[in-house]
C-alpha cells in the first residue's frame, strides 16, 4: 500500500507532459540541460503576439498561455534576430513561413557556414543543416535556422579551434537520429565552440546540434527555479503545459 501511494506521487510530481532540466558539469564547466520528449511534449516556437507585438521576455510568453488555460514549461531563445527582433533566418510558425531560409555565408556566427535548421513536426524535432534541408524540405510546423552546426552527423563543425580564444554564455540544442529527443544546452560560464559542440557530440551523444545564440543567451526553467530575465529577445522556443490549477 506505502509503495502504490509513493508512485502515484512520484508520477504526480514528474507528470509525462514536463520538460527535465538539470545543471550538470561536464569537462569542468556547468551547463543547465533540458531534454524534451517529443512522444508526450508540445515544444512551439513564439515571436509575436496576437496584436502584432513582439514577445520579448519569457513571462510575456507565460501570460499569453496562461489565458489560454496552459503555461510555459520551459522556453530558450532561439535563434539569431535584427534590431527589430525580426529572425535572421529561416523561421515558421504554426506552419506559416515568416522569413526564408537563407542559404549563403555572411557575417557573425550566423554565416559560418554550415549552419542549419531546427524543424519542429508533430511527435518530432529535427536539427538539420541548411543545404541538405533545401535538397528535400520536410514539411515543419515550426522552424527556426541558426548557426553553426555545432555536430553535424555525428562530427564537430569543421571550422571549431581547440585553442578558439572567443569564449561566451552559449545556447544550443541537439536531436537524436529518430527525432524523438530534443535537447537543450546553455553554459553556466563562457565556453568555445569546440567546448560547446563536444559537449553535445560526446556527453549528450546528439548526432546533429545547432547553436542558437551567445552571450544573450537566456533560459527559462521554473522547476529548478530558473527564470533568466535581460534585453527583449526575438524568437523563443518552448514547451507548452496545461496550466496548474
Amino acid at each position: 500500500m506505502i509503495r502504490a501511494v509513493l508512485a502515484v506521487l512520484l508520477v504526480w510530481a514528474c507528470p509525462v507532459w514536463a520538460t527535465t532540466c538539470e545543471d550538470i558539469r561536464y569537462d569542468d564547466t556547468s551547463y543547465t540541460v533540458c531534454t524534451v520528449d517529443l512522444t508526450t511534449q508540445t515544444l512551439d516556437l513564439f515571436l509575436r503576439d496576437d496584436n502584432g507585438n513582439i514577445y520579448g521576455q519569457f513571462s510575456a510568453v507565460d501570460r499569453a498561455l496562461q489565458a489560454e488555460g496552459q503555461q510555459l514549461g520551459f522556453a530558450m531563445n532561439a535563434g539569431m534576430y535584427h534590431d527589430d527582433r525580426a529572425p535572421v533566418g529561416y523561421y515558421v510558425e504554426d506552419g506559416t513561413e515568416q522569413m526564408r531560409v537563407v542559404p549563403n555565408a555572411g557575417p557573425g556566427n550566423f554565416g559560418l557556414l554550415p549552419n542549419g535548421i531546427l524543424c519542429l513536426r508533430e511527435g518530432r524535432a529535427d536539427v538539420i543543416e541548411t543545404l541538405r534541408f533545401l535538397d528535400n524540405p520536410p514539411d515543419c510546423t515550426h522552424a527556426t535556422q541558426s548557426g553553426p552546426m555545432l555536430v553535424i552527423e555525428g562530427a564537430l563543425h569543421p571550422r571549431f579551434l581547440v585553442d578558439s580564444t572567443s569564449r561566451y554564455i552559449r545556447n544550443g540544442v541537439g536531436t537524436s537520429a529518430d527525432g524523438k529527443t530534443a535537447i537543450f544546452a546553455i553554459s553556466n560560464s563562457a565556453v568555445t565552440f569546440h567546448e560547446f559542440g563536444t559537449l553535445f557530440r560526446d556527453h549528450l551523444k546528439m548526432p546533429n546540434a545547432l547553436f542558437l545564440d551567445g552571450n544573450i543567451s537566456r533560459l527559462y526553467a521554473p522547476d529548478i527555479n530558473r527564470r533568466d530575465i535581460g534585453f527583449s529577445l526575438g524568437p523563443i522556443i518552448g514547451t507548452v503545459e496545461p496550466a496548474e490549477r
